[in-house]
C-alpha cells in the first residue's frame, strides 16, 4: 500500500502533466482555427478550376492534335500513392487511421505500388514494412505555401508524363468538422479519369461554350500542371487541419483523464490519511490505558 507521501508525489506529477496537455490543447486549437480557415478558403478555387477543366477537356480535339500527356491513360507502369501524414505524434488516431487506410488501399491495387511520403510518420511506417518509397517530403510546417508543394507536384507530373506511372492517387485525411476527419483516396492522375469520378452521380451539367485564347490545348498546357499543384496543396491543407483537430481533441481527452485520476488519487489519499490518523489515535489511547494501569 503506497504511503501518503507517495500519493502526494503522484498527484503533483499528474497535475503537471495536465498543465502540459492543456497548453498543447490551446496551441492546437489556435493552429486548427487558422488551418481550417485556409482549407475553407482554398476549396472554392479548387472547385472552380475543376469546372474550367471540365469544359476544357470537353472541347473537340483536332485530328492532328494529340491529347495532353496528363489527360492520357497509361495501361503500363506502377500505381503511385502520395501519402500524407503528420511529422509529429500526440494526435490521437490520426496517423494510425490514415496508415491503416493506405495499407488497405495498397492491397486493393492489382500491380506494384510506389509511394511518395509526405510526413515523417508515413515515411517511417512504409520504410519499416519494406515498401517502395521513391521520395519523401518532411518538415513542411504548419502553414505551407503553394511553392512548398511544387516539388511534389513536379515529381508526380514528370513521372506520369514519362509513362512510369499508370495512375496516381492522393491518400490523406479530409477535414469535415473538429470532431470528424476521415481518410480519403483521391485520384490525381490521369486528370480525365479524376473528372469522370468526380462527376459520377451528379446531375448532367450543360457544358459552357467558352472561347479560349490562343487554343484549348495552349490553355491546357498551363492549366493542367497548375491543377495538379492545387490538388496536392488542397490535400495537404486538409491533412494539416485534420491533424490539429485530432491533436486538440486528444489533448483535451488527456487533460480530462488526468483530472479524473487526480480526483481518484485525492479520494484515495484522504482515505489513507484518515486511516493513518485513526491508527495514531488508537495507538495513543492504547498507550494511555497501559500507563493508567
Amino acid at each position: 500500500m503506497p504511503s501518503t507521501r507517495e500519493i502526494r508525489r503522484r498527484i503533483k506529477s499528474i497535475r503537471n502533466t495536465a498543465k502540459i496537455t492543456k497548453a498543447m490543447e490551446l496551441v492546437a486549437a489556435s493552429k486548427m482555427r487558422r488551418a481550417q480557415e485556409a482549407v475553407l478558403a482554398s476549396r472554392p478555387y479548387a472547385e472552380k478550376m475543376r469546372e474550367v477543366l471540365t469544359d476544357l477537356s470537353s472541347q473537340p480535339q483536332g485530328g492532328s492534335e494529340a491529347l495532353h500527356p496528363l489527360l492520357a491513360e497509361h495501361p503500363e507502369g506502377k500505381a503511385c500513392i502520395v501519402l500524407m501524414t503528420a511529422d509529429r505524434g500526440l494526435c490521437g488516431g490520426f496517423n494510425a487511421n490514415v496508415l491503416r487506410f493506405a495499407s488497405s488501399f495498397m492491397l486493393e491495387q492489382a500491380g506494384p505500388v510506389s509511394l511518395v511520403a509526405v510526413g515523417r510518420k508515413g515515411r517511417d511506417f512504409m520504410y519499416r514494412h519494406g515498401q517502395d518509397v521513391v521520395a519523401e517530403f518532411t518538415n513542411l510546417g504548419d502553414y505551407p505555401r503553394l511553392s512548398d508543394i511544387s516539388p511534389i507536384a513536379r515529381l508526380v507530373i514528370d513521372d506520369y508524363a514519362l509513362g512510369r506511372m499508370s495512375q496516381t492517387f492522393l491518400v490523406f485525411t479530409r477535414f469535415y468538422t473538429t470532431m470528424t476527419q476521415r481518410p480519403l483516396a483521391q485520384r490525381l492522375l490521369p486528370i480525365k479519369a479524376l473528372h469522370r469520378e468526380a462527376v459520377a452521380g451528379e446531375r448532367p451539367r450543360k457544358i459552357n461554350e467558352y472561347i479560349y485564347e490562343p487554343t484549348p490545348r495552349g490553355v491546357l498546357d498551363h492549366l493542367l500542371p497548375r491543377f495538379v499543384e492545387i490538388q496536392v496543396y488542397q490535400a495537404l491543407l486538409e491533412s494539416i487541419a485534420s491533424e490539429h483537430s485530432a491533436r486538440m481533441v486528444a489533448m483535451r481527452n488527456a487533460t480530462d483523464n488526468a483530472y479524473d485520476i487526480i480526483d481518484e488519487l485525492t479520494l484515495y489519499y484522504n482515505k489513507a490519511r484518515q486511516a493513518a490518523i485513526t491508527r495514531e489515535i488508537i495507538d495513543i489511547t492504547t498507550s494511555a490505558r497501559a500507563v493508567r494501569r
